[in-house]
């Protein structure tokens, strides 16, 4: 049986007014109320902007949570797991972009040179208020997208470009703290876990895979996210048996198996372990 891993969510998810497009914009107030599913932890085989101009609230790219506030500006590469914890008042856009759909006209290069798709710097970039280049393209892209001309992808294509463009032109030098490879081991750590969740549950698994020694990663776990790498282990096997309780009719055994647990019987008390219940009383509650 294929393990039933993390939410992979292609452009094909998001059901479009038109005949399908690699591209996508919409409101964020909107896009969150028509598709719930994207609150919870998630990835994507797709580009992803996503801009704030209203609100608060805080979003999680590969373990490390960022403040989201106006003037957010948030890029994610494909296979980058986040989610986010969005205000009422929350107001943006976010905008899609398949890989092929950019190299059509612009050299793959580009699209990997630009900084913030890079694991090395973080994922956002915060306009000033008086910022009136990148928001006035945001908003011309949603218009785009919502257009029926015959050159919308080319149109489309282009304010995207400029986007990119001058976002990295915006983009900050990183500071001392930022530019050494504590938060980039963290990040690569992340993924590893995403990875390897099912099949590697120690401190010393993960370390070696990353070159470091296993107290050498705890305490890299500790300075920047105050939790130790185990901790983060157990809370990525507990997240996923709480998605499938809660989204799959798999029974208890079935989900022990598909996170990798030989015992239903030890699943059950490890689940209980972390959430202070069983798997079917979790279920129940629900």
């Amino acid at each position: 049986m294929k393990a039933a891993g993390l939410p992979v969510l292609a452009l094909a998810s998001f059901p479009q007014p038109a005949a399908r497009t690699p591209y996508y914009c919409a409101q964020l107030e909107t896009h969150v109320v028509q598709f719930p599913h994207v609150n919870v932890p998630h990835t994507h085989d797709f580009y992803l902007l996503l801009y704030v101009t209203e609100g608060a609230g805080r979003h999680t790219v590969d373990l490390v949570t960022y403040e989201l506030r106006p003037g957010s500006l948030f890029f994610l590469a494909p296979g980058q797991v986040h989610h986010w914890e969005l205000a009422a008042d929350t107001r943006g856009f976010v905008v899609f972009f398949d890989t092929d759909f950019y190299l059509f006209r612009y050299p793959g290069s580009g699209l990997y040179a630009y900084p913030f798709f890079d694991s090395a710097h973080p994922p956002v970039l915060y306009l000033p208020p008086t910022e009136t280049d990148i928001r006035p393209l945001v908003e011309r892209l949603f218009a785009e997208y919502g257009a029926s001309h015959a050159n919308q992808a080319e149109v489309f294509r282009s304010y995207l470009h400029l986007c990119l463009e001058l976002a990295a032109r915006g983009y900050p030098a990183l500071p001392a703290a930022e530019a050494s490879p504590a938060l980039r081991q963290i990040r690569q750590f992340g993924a590893l876990l995403n990875e390897h969740f099912r099949t590697k549950r120690s401190v010393s698994d993960y370390a070696e895979l990353l070159h470091l020694t296993a107290n050498h990663l705890n305490a890299l776990c500790r300075r920047a996210l105050n939790k130790t790498a185990s901790t983060l282990i157990h809370e990525r096997v507990v997240v996923e048996a709480q998605r499938l309780l809660s989204h799959s009719a798999l029974s208890v055994a079935q989900v022990a198996y598909e996170l990798g647990f030989e015992d239903a019987s030890y699943f059950v008390r490890y689940f209980h372990k972390y959430v202070g219940t069983t798997p079917e009383g979790f279920r129940q509650q629900r």
